[in-house]
């Protein structure tokens, strides 16, 4: 018998992985070049925010009807359908740079149509994985993929991207465009059927079943309803969402004034400023490499609560501290936990979600968590005007310490156990307990 810890993920997770990362160098190259490209148009602040707006605006029009769509068809085939689309937008835009031809609007509009398409792209690709991969290596073909979207966005892309927008304002778009094109045919190459039924289940090497028709669809309203009831009455997924959405809040308010404190407290240059991130990128690159084997050796019940202590040690350090490397440990830290908290939740999430329903399941997370992010967007610079600098970080360290001590029964050995040992095909909890409670 092949030992878990070394059994091949197969050639379809390969092509999926692949296909993945490649698409993240491609995201991160817009990410850094689109503020580059406004900030050269314009220096009005209102229309440069508002190319951030129109990043986050989908995931909270989309999220929840991207869910149902991808739980209504073929998955692999409405990955490669988004792909292609969103390499026609980015292509159009390159195009337009390169003539002159570029206005803010076309950009927004490009931005729109970009986001929307990664919404129903990740919410799909998280449902197919547990029909490519052997339920048992769920965690490390999370890991991998974790790691590869964080090493292109986070490390590769920022240095390229910018150097790419010097050549040519339009080329980190073009680029882009083809790594998006690459991720299609990748995606196509992957075999199998991946259209979910009620009841469906997967093969002992993990292949999907094939299905005989479509999934019998209600209405839009009706099936995003269905999704997010099945994740409330989950008392442990509903419990690791809402705390995905509140500690993105504190989050996001605590990295929305980081540059303030990086200048003003710690006295870094933005290539120092860029370090911090690199710290924090470093952190779940090796988060994501070695978390599966780290969770196997102390549990998926400590992962999660040694992660929670982590970030509110994190925010202590950012609300106390005067040096820059303690602060980029803490944010180094701080990167090994989101890995692990990301392996650790999608993971959990794909064993007990019916398969039927993992694409709304998943979108209604992506949802809360995007909800989380824009809130705290402009909670960090509220609070810091208002209270001082530091201000955002001492709020995300009360409300870490908070919630780790409403939660900490609730994430404990019987509880996650018996997610790991659920069959494919679960009925919810019943919603019998309230948030917190043993």
């Amino acid at each position: 018998m092949v030992d878990n810890a070394v059994k091949p993920l197969g050639a379809r997770f390969v092509k999926l992985w692949a296909a993945s990362t490649t698409s993240a160098l491609g995201s991160g190259l817009a990410m850094v070049a689109t503020p580059l490209l406004v900030a050269a148009r314009t220096d009005d602040p209102l229309l440069v925010s508002a190319a951030a707006a129109v990043g986050w605006l989908p995931w909270l029009l989309f999220a929840l009807p991207g869910g149902v769509l991808v739980d209504r068809v073929d998955r692999r085939r409405l990955m490669v359908l988004v792909d292609w689309a969103r390499v026609a937008a980015l292509a159009v835009l390159a195009g337009a740079i390169a003539t002159g031809h570029a206005g803010l609007p076309l950009l927004y509009a490009v931005l729109f149509v970009v986001n929307c398409g990664e919404i129903v792209f990740r919410a799909a690709s998280q449902a197919v994985l547990p029909a490519v991969v052997p339920r048992e290596r769920l965690e490390r073909a999370n890991g991998l993929l974790f790691g590869g979207t964080t090493l292109m966005q986070q490390m590769v892309a920022g240095p390229l991207g910018g150097f790419l927008f010097v050549l040519a304002a339009g080329l980190p778009f073009l680029v882009n465009a083809a790594t998006y094109a690459a991720s299609a045919v990748l995606i196509g190459l992957v075999g199998g059927v991946y259209r979910a039924l009620p009841g469906a289940a997967t093969g002992q090497d993990g292949a999907p079943a094939d299905a005989a028709g479509p999934t019998p669809a209600g209405s839009v309203l009706a099936e995003m309803a269905e999704g997010l009831r099945w994740l409330l009455r989950q008392r442990l997924l509903r419990t690791m969402a809402v705390l995905i959405g509140l500690l993105n809040v504190t989050l996001t308010a605590a990295t929305a004034v980081l540059v303030l404190l990086a200048d003003q407290r710690l006295h870094l240059g933005s290539v120092g400023y860029g370090l911090l991130f690199t710290c924090m990128a470093a952190g779940g690159v090796l988060g994501a490499v070695v978390g599966d084997r780290l969770i196997a050796a102390v549990s998926a019940v400590w992962t999660i609560r040694v992660g929670l202590l982590i970030e509110a040690g994190m925010h202590l350090v950012l609300a106390t501290s005067r040096s820059p490397y303690l602060i980029g440990f803490a944010l180094f830290a701080f990167g090994v936990h989101g890995a692990l908290w990301g392996i650790v939740a999608n993971s959990l999430r794909q064993r007990l979600t019916p398969p039927e329903m993992l694409g709304r399941v998943g979108s209604s997370n992506l949802f809360v968590a995007a909800g989380g992010n824009c809130l705290g967007a402009l909670l960090g610079g509220v609070l810091a005007g208002a209270f001082g600098l530091t201000a955002p970080y001492w709020v995300g360290f009360v409300v870490a310490v908070l919630v780790t001590a409403a939660t900490w029964r609730v994430f404990d050995r019987t509880t996650v156990g018996a997610a790991y040992a659920v069959p494919d095909r679960v009925a919810p909890e019943p919603a019998d307990a309230p948030l917190g409670t043993a």
